[in-house]
């Protein structure tokens, strides 16, 4: 199951730490969590603009988010070895130009920056010639990168580009 953007840009506003589409943090979607269940993606799609909260409105899942699991930080090793197991969230720098015009292939740019302000999900990994690349899932629908995802070089331990590798985690039922 997929867990609705939405939801959270809606709803895990600043009380939370978050800016809805202004940016956010995954720690501060999983403090909502602690209290809200989650809505699935199809019964609260993405808008791709701030709205408000229809969190009473709707079908709440039994999936119950109160924990996540913290990857070790700066380690490209251990982040492939969680993205082997299940999707991970990240924080990563998506405020420069650079980031919001990609469209297609390997991301490899230091102009992205590494200032944590947006949530993504990382689904996976692979490589590209000599180049191995994780592949990451936005939340800015279909219309942005390679239908909504982007395919971000991994070039080993430390930051990574855009910040990626700064603070992997993954969310655990209690």
């Amino acid at each position: 199951m997929q867990f609705s953007e939405q939801q959270l840009v809606d709803c895990a506003g600043t009380k939370y730490g978050n800016w809805g589409c202004n940016g956010g943090l995954q720690e501060y979607a999983y403090d909502y969590y602690e209290s809200h269940d989650a809505i699935d993606r199809d019964s609260y799609p993405y808008t791709a603009k701030d709205g408000h909260c229809q969190y009473d409105q709707l079908s709440h899942t039994a999936v119950d988010v109160s924990k996540y699991t913290n990857v070790t930080p700066k380690s490209a090793a251990q982040t492939k070895a969680a993205i082997a197991q299940q999707v991970l969230t990240v924080s990563i720098e998506a405020d420069k130009q650079v980031f919001q015009l990609y469209r297609q292939g390997v991301f490899d740019s230091s102009q992205c920056g590494t200032h944590l302000d947006h949530a993504v999900s990382v689904v996976g990994y692979g490589t590209e010639g000599d180049q191995e690349y994780f592949i990451l899932r936005n939340s800015w629908g279909e219309s942005w990168g390679e239908n909504g995802y982007m395919r971000i070089a991994n070039t080993g331990d430390g930051k990574g580009v855009c910040g990626i590798l700064e603070d992997p985690l993954y969310p655990a039922s209690s």
